[in-house]
């Protein structure tokens, strides 16, 4: 399991109504949702100006959608989330309140399971959905308040949705540390400054703090694996004030967080988005997908901390950008949707050590996927050589000498201290 955050969409901070601007992760999160055991996908597919709910099954020999129409096409911002069980969560704003359904196929019809709704008093207040928790049988929202955040369980409880915690300060992101679905960590601005906490929805929200890099940067949690210990992290540690850097760390440990040279494109916003998971106490060795949106466009990249290195690919035709998971073996699958395969995964398997992935296929369709991976060879329009280049297409950056390990950031004792978080036993420590 992968667990990783989405940030405020347009519409958290707006409004309800995210546009087209709904899979770019500066303005929210991804197209589609998939389950954390990757077994199934939604997302809001277009029908020439509509949106309709679509659910994806991806666990079969090959992935294949079924539409999910309601009696009218759904307004711009509604959110979808399936659940282990094959049914897909839909947030719905009726009316000034937040209406929840479960929807599932009927036989040409749609069925739908009322869940009750959420009103928020205050109109500052935004709501969105958590990404999706770990065993899929319930589904959780934060709504975003002027002075504190409240977590709410709006699918899997007994009487609809239940008001689980309140926590204070405005929170954003949301990334799951432990298979039980009970600690969650959120990225908290207090006094002008943000740090990911901890909170246990098994203690009445139960806050801790989780991440001090330094007194006065603004420490975000993206990713977290929990069988590895491996954080993604966002930081302006390195240069307060200045610019946020992608980091790595391991949760519990005392070595500093390292915010490597090779993860720093110009001009580009680079997002984690699915770790591959199986990799106890291994967090070096965890393969790491990442989104990159620059002004070429937007691709994907995979990259490991023992490697040093980020190898950079033109995504495939058609991706649901930001979206995707890893095997346990390291073959990294991207959902995608063209006119001619309107449900598709292409596969990329990335081996420890070598200079790329090689092709593993695509499953929705009988052809590779554009000859997205290659072989590992290098060529030369190849977009990365040495892990340093630009986008897909350009020319590749002369040798150089071979670069000095990434010094650490001078950071407080602990730069990931749990202190009296309950984590322990619950979440691998490398």
């Amino acid at each position: 399991m992968t667990a990783c955050a989405i940030e405020p969409t347009a519409a958290d901070e707006d409004g309800d109504d995210c546009g087209d601007d709904c899979g770019d992760p500066r303005n929210g999160g991804t197209t589609c949702a998939i389950t954390a055991d990757g077994a199934y996908a939604a997302r809001l597919a277009p029908a020439g100006d509509c949106l309709f709910p679509e659910r994806w099954t991806l666990d079969g020999p090959e992935p294949y959608a079924v539409p999910l129409p309601g009696n009218q096409p759904e307004e711009p911002g509604t959110e979808v989330q399936p659940m282990s069980d094959g049914r897909v969560l839909i947030r719905r704003l009726v009316d000034g309140r937040h209406a929840f359904s479960l929807l599932y196929p009927t036989g040409p019809g749609t069925g739908e399971l009322l869940l009750g709704a959420i009103e928020c008093p205050d109109p500052d207040t935004r709501l969105r959905l958590l990404p999706p928790a770990p065993g899929g049988e319930k589904a959780y929202a934060l709504a975003v308040g002027r002075r504190s955040t409240a977590v709410w369980l709006v699918a899997g409880g007994a009487f609809g949705p239940e008001h689980l915690a309140m926590v204070p300060g405005r929170c954003s992101g949301g990334v799951w540390l432990d298979r039980a679905g009970r600690m969650l960590a959120l990225d908290r601005e207090v006094g002008g400054r943000t740090k990911a906490i901890v909170v246990d929805l098994e203690r009445d929200g139960e806050v801790s703090p989780l991440l001090q890099i330094a007194a006065d940067s603004d420490d975000r949690l993206l990713a977290a694996d929990p069988d590895s210990g491996l954080l993604l992290i966002s930081s302006d540690a390195p240069s307060p004030g200045r610019e946020e850097r992608l980091g790595w760390g391991v949760i519990g440990s005392t070595l500093p967080v390292r915010f490597p040279e090779c993860l720093r494109l110009p001009d580009c916003t680079v997002t984690p988005f699915a770790i591959q998971p199986g990799q106890v106490l291994m967090p070096e060795n965890c393969g790491v997908a990442l989104r990159v949106d620059g002004p070429a466009g937007t691709w994907f990249a995979v990259w490991r901390p023992a490697e040093r290195q980020l190898l950079q690919l033109p995504a495939p035709e058609g991706w649901l950008a930001g979206a995707g998971l890893w095997t346990e073996d390291g073959v990294l699958r991207l959902p995608y949707a063209t006119r001619e395969v309107p449900c598709g995964v292409a596969r990329f398997a990335v081996p420890r050590g070598t200079g790329g992935p090689g092709e593993a296929g695509d499953v929705g369709s009988p052809a590779a996927a554009g000859g997205v991976g290659g072989t590992g060879e290098t060529r030369p329009e190849d977009p990365v050589r040495d892990g340093t280049g630009g986008a897909p297409g350009e020319a590749a950056p002369s040798p150089s000498a071979p670069s000095q390990p990434d010094p650490p950031v001078p950071v407080a004792p602990r730069p990931v201290p749990l202190r009296e978080a309950p984590l322990k036993g619950r979440v691998a420590v490398g």
